[in-house]
C-alpha cells in the first residue's frame, strides 16, 4: 500500500503553501496562498482519495 503523505507535502511546498502548526494526533494544519484558508494534512495518508481531496483544498491542480 503507498503512502502519500511526504509527495503531498512535497507538491504542497512547490506550491507556495506552508507550515503553520501541529495539529490534534499526528495531523498538521498547513496554509494553502491559492484559496487562502488552512488545510489539514494527516500524518499517515494511505489512500489516493485522501492526498486528492488534500490537493483540491489547497487549490492545486494534481491527481494521485
Amino acid at each position: 500500500m503507498a503512502e502519500f503523505e511526504k509527495k503531498v507535502r512535497e507538491i504542497m511546498k512547490d506550491n507556495g503553501c506552508y507550515f503553520v502548526r501541529h495539529g490534534k494526533g499526528d495531523h498538521d494544519i498547513w496554509y494553502s496562498p491559492i484559496t487562502k484558508i488552512n488545510v489539514t494534512v494527516d500524518g499517515k495518508i494511505k489512500s489516493r482519495h485522501t492526498a486528492n481531496e488534500i490537493m483540491k483544498q489547497s487549490g492545486i491542480k494534481h491527481k494521485f
